[in-house]
């Protein structure tokens, strides 16, 4: 058994001092140490998932970044795992619980995952050891973990016993208070008003975001490829997967870079995915976070097949979540002026009814993920 500082100290000495996490039981002594430390980061996700993008975030950001998870939820992180931070190399370690380990006693919601934790790690092809439970062999795991992600750039896992951290005490957490948007700008869409395209729409964000000073994240799908055909910058990332983490992994990159303004171009598909994470930013952005939705009622890119968007008032969503400003767009000319003049104390939001449908002949990116993602670190200066 080790103190949750003997490891938590080591692997700031490493660099990883940015967390993302689910509790769980085992990790209660570790989350409570993170938490408590205040040269450290700590965001309590909405799901494991999150976590994981967030954490991405960070690391493109230049921070060391962990996502914390009991191995019940690593389902929900499969996806940004597998088609994230594989495919775009990014290098996050992750310190996962093994409930319902052989031999453990356990609820019998974990007898499965338990038996097959190290396989589904093993298929995703993330290399794993078990969390280190000897104060001594603390840094020969953080020095292996720092070795694959020299030689790799891809996540590596750490899968915890129970009983391996001593009790911490988790010190009175004092909620940071937020300046909350009161009311929704913009109004309400008239429902027979005509919708601009998507490309309309990308046009106009491209025009007004200063490519020395943002980062444009745009959600998998048509978005991303639409994005790429109106203009290829290296400050734009294109999602290719992960469908719905691109606002968690903004968030990591806004907060571990206040000095750039963080575009996220989101889809109402992906948006409902993974809502959660609208608090999170909610409760952890800043004035960096811009948040576009772009909502077309349907799933366009596999056929546009309709989502339940049109039941849904994602701006009052994000105004119960806690985001500092919240727009409703009439039109492209509102998008523009949102984010060219927007002045808040939070994260902002700005929700706009597009068209379904795309460009003829519609190109899909001609550089790969690792590479876009290299050319934007290399412009803001990421390490």
């Amino acid at each position: 058994m080790i103190e949750a500082n003997e490891f938590v100290d080591r692997a700031r000495d490493f660099g990883l001092d940015w967390y993302a996490g689910v509790p769980c039981s085992f990790l209660t002594p570790f989350i409570n140490c993170v938490i408590g430390d205040e040269t450290l980061t700590y965001v309590s996700a909405a799901n494991e998932g999150d976590a994981v993008a967030a954490a991405a975030g960070a690391v493109i950001g230049g921070r060391g970044g962990i996502a914390m998870m009991q191995n019940s939820g690593l389902g929900n992180a499969v996806s940004p795992l597998t088609s994230l931070a594989y495919v775009f190399r990014i290098p996050i370690l992750v310190i996962c619980t093994h409930r319902g380990a052989p031999g453990l006693s356990d609820e019998p919601q974990h007898e499965l995952m338990g038996e097959i934790t190290g396989q589904l790690f093993d298929t995703m092809d993330i290399p794993w050891e078990y969390f280190p439970d000897d104060a001594h062999a603390i840094d020969s795991a953080l020095q292996r973990a720092a070795e694959f992600f020299k030689q790799h750039s891809r996540p590596y896992a750490l899968l915890m016993r129970k009983g391996t951290v001593a009790p911490h005490v988790l010190d009175d957490q004092t909620a940071t208070q937020r300046n909350r948007a009161k009311t929704v700008k913009g109004g309400a869409i008239p429902q027979t008003q005509a919708r601009p395209s998507r490309a309309e729409a990308l046009e106009a964000i491209v025009s007004v975001s200063d490519p020395a000073k943002s980062v444009v994240i745009a959600t998998t799908g048509f978005t991303g490829r639409e994005l790429f055909a109106t203009e290829d910058r290296n400050n734009h990332m294109y999602m290719v997967g992960s469908m719905g983490c691109a606002s968690s992994l903004g968030l990591g990159l806004a907060m571990a870079r206040p000095d750039l303004n963080v575009i996220v171009i989101d889809g109402d598909g992906a948006a409902l995915m993974r809502m959660g994470n609208m608090a999170t930013v909610g409760a952890y952005a800043g004035t960096n976070f811009t948040h576009v939705l772009l909502d077309n009622e349907a799933h366009d890119s596999t056929g546009a097949q309709a989502t339940v968007s049109a039941n849904v008032d994602f701006a009052n969503i994000a105004l119960a979540c806690g985001y500092g400003e919240v727009h409703r767009a009439s039109d492209v000319s509102y998008l523009r002026e949102f984010i060219e003049l927007r002045n808040n104390g939070g994260p902002s939001f700005c929700h706009l009814k597009i068209d379904t449908g795309t460009l003829e002949n519609l190109p899909r990116p001609d550089v790969s993920p690792a590479d876009v993602l290299q050319r934007l670190k290399q412009r803001i200066a990421t390490k």
